[in-house]
């Protein structure tokens, strides 16, 4: 809608609630990965495994974040403000992968594939590809990367103009997200395990990249796409440089809040490894220490032993003298 086409009602923020459209890719997606986990929790069930119900929780949520975010208002409107295009950028890279991923979604759906497929499925995951893709460095590009090239490339006018480059927008940057926060939580069975405190480190360049972004945007004077933006001639809102300065302060801001929780849960679980390394380390010292102790007594009754049986029986301690 827009160029060469009728325009949607005036954006309010109550339409963002009110106002639909269909987008056949991503509703597709979410409907398989529900039926699929869905399915699998069925199985896991039949077997009596006990599965935490905040899991389910979350990844329903991220499907239901998905599609939200790109057939409701926000999707409505995307090709018509910078900063409505700017909200679903940092949903779509940092959010809905943050809960699909606290899902557990392999481990799930890896109930489908059979004893056989699972075991080829957790060993492609400790693959080599795998491991490259998860290693911290090429994780935290495939997170950071994308907004630039969304918006200093010819993505970001293709994605306002064709259905196809706009549906690769949809998809992508929740599957670049799914491989960053995928293997830094680890709640499923991934290649190599690091330290949560990684996690932290790449959670504050990620910040930096979002202010660096959010900074040209809002500062800059360029404005992106001007043509399309000319063309567009939308009748109301505010006028397109005001739009581009404040999409900059969406993904800054945004961006930056966004990663709250995932920082946060990062920390938690730092948290809980020091405290289970520390009850692990006592554990091993008190059993030490007990091991220590008790080889005096084993000396003793070691030297009793080799004492003659009449020494030692009290009955005749008074007799024979017995020490």
């Amino acid at each position: 809608m827009g160029v060469n086409g009728t325009f949607p009602p005036e954006w309010t923020l109550g339409r963002v609630f009110t106002e639909w459209q269909f987008e056949p890719a991503v509703t597709v997606l979410v409907l398989l990965g529900l039926a699929g986990y869905l399915a699998g929790l069925g199985r896991l069930r039949r077997r009596g495994e006990a599965w935490p119900p905040g899991r389910t929780t979350a990844f329903l949520l991220g499907l239901a974040l998905w599609l939200f975010t790109v057939s409701s208002g926000l999707g409505v409107y995307e090709k018509l403000f910078f900063t409505d295009r700017a909200v679903q950028a940092v949903v779509l890279l940092m959010v809905v992968p943050l809960l699909l991923a606290m899902g557990a979604p392999v481990t799930v759906l890896a109930e489908l594939a059979g004893e056989g497929g699972r075991e080829r499925l957790l060993g492609a995951l400790r693959g080599r590809v795998s491991k490259v893709l998860m290693f911290p460095l090429v994780s935290t590009v495939l997170l950071v990367v994308p907004p630039w090239l969304l918006y200093f490339t010819d993505w970001y006018r293709l994605s306002l103009t064709t259905s196809l480059w706009n549906t690769v927008f949809h998809v992508s940057f929740v599957l670049l997200g799914l491989a960053y926060f995928w293997p830094r939580l680890q709640l499923d069975p991934v290649g190599r395990h690091y330290h949560p405190m990684v996690g932290v480190v790449i959670t504050v360049v990620e910040v930096i990249f979002d202010a660096a972004l959010g900074f040209v945007l809002v500062f800059g004077s360029h404005l992106l796409v001007p043509d399309y933006w000319a063309q567009l001639a939308r009748p109301w809102g505010m006028g397109p440089q005001l739009d581009q300065q404040w999409g900059g302060a969406v993904l800054w801001g945004l961006g930056d809040i966004a990663g709250l929780p995932f920082m946060v849960a990062l920390i938690v679980r730092v948290i809980r490894e020091e405290r289970a390394r520390t009850v692990q380390v006592d554990r091993e010292l008190d059993a030490a220490e007990a091991a220590a102790a008790a080889v005096p007594v084993r000396q003793v009754e070691a030297e009793e032993s080799d004492r003659p049986w009449w020494e030692t029986d009290p009955r005749f301690a008074g007799r024979y003298g017995a020490q």
